[in-house]
């Protein structure tokens, strides 16, 4: 019998991790399936383009897989059960259940509103394709207006950094704030805020730190010091959370719900799960938890890659790295800053900013579309698996 894999999450983490796995281990031995909610990969890193009205690519998952015999379920996950060793679907069919031997969580993080009343309710997000399209739909509208619209921007992440400079560059016709918690850019060095700080300036942002909103209506945001902000857009990007679903079945995770591995992006409670990207608790080679970021779900697919094709072939796992080397953030399509870190997680007194750095950040984001459409790699395209299982490919195109 095969040792079935299920990989929940499709995007930079799990597509990864399943192309990885479908490379390295034989088709007589493994059955890979995986689920997503979504049947197109997501650029969440580009997500604030969309938003601001740049059209970006969403490969069609059934077209990334095909030839590489991964099984694709489009289906929502709303349960894991590890002590079953089953995951519980939903989709146009109704749904039922998914048996594993081995699981990879990737689902990932979506917006969380930090219990602020009415973010669900009025505010706009980037945190997923279908929410970046309503407030691209919004943006239109507000431009097809007279004059003085107010687009307001809150949290001063590289989310929040990125969504206002991106629509005050696509968007003039817009006047667009952002709102800081603390200082604006307080994890860069002094040279890349500095660097920021014009970056604002030049596409007219107006900046309000150490303002924190209590309260988001549906045409203004309060804020604890008595202050309302007139807004016609309001768009949150201040955290992101993971979903409670791994917690509901039971798995050991801290206390914002990620799951907690060891090394080897094992679940520590149970050993026939692994975790990546956002969902995952892990520790770096530094001994500080991984931010969530694409590169973090970089190393840990890598590591979870390594760990499982390790012990289904009873071969030595090799530690990869769990490094986080920098950040870098675009400032519009002409602008950017490459901040590197130290081994701490602090900001280095050097930067890049500019063009250059613009054009290094669109680099990385080619690669990663293109690592994400080419699961394998773009090796040929396993015509062992295919030769195992003839009409595997129209079967799982539609599946």
């Amino acid at each position: 019998m095969k040792h079935r894999i299920v990989v929940l999450g499709a995007g930079y983490a799990g597509s990864y991790v399943a192309g990885a796995l479908a490379r390295r281990l034989s088709p007589a031995d493994t059955e890979i399936t995986v689920v997503n909610a979504e049947p197109d990969f997501v650029q969440r890193l580009r997500l604030h383009q969309l938003a601001a009205g740049r059209a970006i690519e969403a490969p069609q998952l059934s077209d990334v897989f095909v030839g590489t015999g991964i099984r694709l379920r489009v289906a929502r996950v709303t349960a894991v059960d590890p002590e079953r060793q089953v995951v519980a679907v939903a989709d146009a069919d109704g749904g039922g259940e998914l048996g594993y031997d081995t699981l990879l969580y990737a689902l990932g993080s979506h917006v969380t509103d930090h219990g602020v009343p009415g973010v669900a309710e009025h505010a706009f997000d980037v945190a997923g394709r279908p929410s970046a399209l309503r407030l691209r739909e919004r943006l239109d509208s507000l431009g097809r207006r007279d004059g003085g619209r107010t687009v307001l921007v809150v949290g001063d992440g590289l989310t929040g950094i990125e969504t206002a400079t991106e629509i005050a560059e696509s968007r003039p016709g817009l006047s667009v704030t952002l709102v800081a918690r603390g200082e604006l850019g307080a994890r860069l060095s002094a040279g890349a805020r500095s660097h920021l700080r014009r970056a604002c300036d030049r596409l007219g942002i107006t900046v309000l730190e150490h303002t924190e909103v209590e309260a988001v209506e549906a045409a203004r945001v309060l804020c604890t010091d008595g202050t309302a902000l007139a807004s016609d857009a309001t768009v949150w990007t201040a955290g992101f959370a993971v979903d409670p679903i791994a917690a509901a079945g039971g798995l050991e995770v801290t206390e914002n719900g990620r799951i907690v591995v060891d090394r080897t992006m094992q679940s520590v409670s149970h050993p026939s799960v692994y975790a990546v990207g956002d969902s995952v608790y892990a520790v770096g080679d530094n001994g500080l938890p991984l931010p969530m970021s694409c590169a973090s779900a970089g190393y840990t697919g890598m590591q979870a890659a390594t760990a499982i094709v390790g012990r289904l072939t009873d071969r030595r796992i090799a530690n990869t790295r769990l490094e986080y080397l920098g950040n870098h953030i675009s400032l519009g399509r002409r602008d950017g800053i490459l901040q590197m870190v130290d081994a701490e997680g602090r900001a280095k007194p050097k930067y890049m900013g500019g063009r250059k750095a613009a054009r290094i950040k669109a680099g990385i984001l080619r690669m990663s579309l293109w690592a994400n459409s080419h699961p394998t790699f773009g090796l040929p395209k396993r015509k062992h698996r295919l030769a195992a299982a003839p009409d595997a490919t129209a079967e799982r195109a539609v599946a």
